[in-house]
């Protein structure tokens, strides 16, 4: 299959869910590393807001037509090349429905409470017990919505693997290692994450732009945790 399609991104959960899609369907795509924990802010280069006027990762060129936020690429990708249904429903079937349901409860509910949890146990430069606790316990939450789903069905929009599971799966699959959230707690959603990891399109997805160890990543964010716990609590309310 023909495509010019360029993905800008960086090794994030929204980055790999739009590289796990292009290995999906078996597109030929170029990668623009995008180093978002860089100090000159190549996000915020007017060059790439021509591209997202967001100054975010992803975003996709494919030929002319630029697409930003990853929920908007994934649904482009699979619109415009999965024509045998490989990873999505046809428009219009109640299954399309389950699956545009899932995807936004990702981008609107997972992944900006997951990312605040993540900010707040990693990232930021006061520590909050308060924040913590409150946005790991939502992230909770919502896995625990995911394991409802995953126990009645095998995957979020029914019997077939879609971009509603890579979009989940990509932020879930770091939660052991990041957040220390085990997910024995979830035993659907353990399945379901041991089960999509297993896929090679998503093996090589998920080492967009560069590949890391399971022991590299571990010991990374070891080392953000150790700043934050090293902190005094500046928030208690």
């Amino acid at each position: 299959m023909s495509s010019n399609i360029t993905l800008y991104t960086w090794s994030t959960a929204n980055g790999i869910k739009v590289s796990i899609t292009l290995e999906e369907l078996g597109l030929p795509y170029k990668t623009e590393g995008i180093d978002i924990s860089s100090s000159s802010n190549p996000q915020k280069e007017e060059w790439f807001l021509k591209i997202n006027p967001n100054g975010r990762i992803p975003a996709l060129l494919d030929g002319s037509q630029r697409v930003f936020e990853s929920g908007a690429i994934m649904t482009y990708l699979v619109d415009k090349y999965d024509t045998e249904r490989k990873i999505s429903y046809a428009p219009g079937t109640p299954e399309h429905v389950e699956q545009t349901s899932w995807l936004m409860f990702q981008m609107a509910g997972l992944g900006p409470m997951q990312g605040q949890a993540n900010h707040f146990r990693l990232f930021a430069n006061t520590r909050s017990d308060y924040a913590i606790q409150r946005y790991v316990n939502e992230t909770r939450r919502l896995y625990s919505v995911l394991e409802s789903r995953l126990k009645e069905s095998p995957y979020l929009a029914g019997e077939k693997y879609t971009i509603a599971d890579i979009a989940s799966f990509s932020w879930v699959r770091s939660a052991p290692v990041s957040l220390e959230i085990d997910l024995s707690e979830f035993p659907a959603v353990k399945k379901w994450v041991e089960e999509i990891d297993k896929r090679a399109a998503v093996q090589k997805g998920v080492d967009v732009p560069h590949a890391m160890t399971p022991e590299q990543k571990a010991e990374i964010f070891r080392n953000f945790r150790a700043k934050i716990d090293a902190m005094t609590t500046s928030d208690q309310h």
